[in-house]
């Protein structure tokens, strides 16, 4: 029941998204409507890969949605002591940035939603194999900075935060996962 009613939210959040992107008059052409983008730090770190795509409402907000592949529980580790995350995610998020035409680099906020789907297994001598599910929804908040050249190239460091509303999670993690990266972008 919980699943389902996550995965409902979930579905309603993405066509909320695309409803509103399609909504959108076609930005001027001055400048760049479009940005993919890749969570560079995660990849090399902890091999997560997360993809992004933001797409601009005017220079001054976006609404995003992000694919997180081979996700983690914040940066809990797997220590080879039989631990194994196999996790996907989705984000739909919404981009404020504080930033002038003259000058595309600078400060944003994002609040965002997070769906994640999988498991997490470990081996525990006590108790032998157990696999918790770590479907569930996350709502958060971040910051960060972006440094955009020639409207082209945008990179920078953020932090988010989030609450999950996993019960069975809760159990075995915190509720309040922390996560920051460094993203590499490329404007269309």
């Amino acid at each position: 029941m919980r699943n389902s009613f996550c995965r409902l939210c979930f579905s309603l959040s993405f066509l909320c998204l695309v409803g509103a992107v399609h909504a959108q008059p076609t930005p001027p052409r001055q400048w760049n409507a479009n940005e993919g983008k890749l969570n560079i730090a995660n990849t090399i770190a902890i091999g997560s890969v997360e993809l992004g795509y933001e797409r601009f409402l005017d220079q001054n907000q976006s609404l995003g949605l992000e694919l997180l592949l081979m996700d983690r529980f914040s940066y809990v580790s797997e220590n080879g002591s039989g631990e194994e995350f196999n996790l996907t995610s989705m984000a739909l998020s919404y981009t404020y940035y504080f930033v002038s035409p003259a000058n595309p680099s600078g400060f944003y906020v994002v609040p965002f939603t997070k769906f994640r789907t999988g498991t997490f297994t470990e081996t525990n001598p006590e108790n032998g194999l157990r696999e918790i599910d770590m479907d569930g929804l996350l709502i958060g908040f971040g910051a960060g900075y972006k440094w955009v050249h020639k409207d082209k190239f945008a990179l920078g460091p953020y932090v988010n935060i989030a609450r999950g509303f996993n019960e069975e999670v809760s159990e075995r993690f915190h509720p309040v996962e922390f996560n920051a990266g460094f993203s590499i972008g490329f404007r269309f």
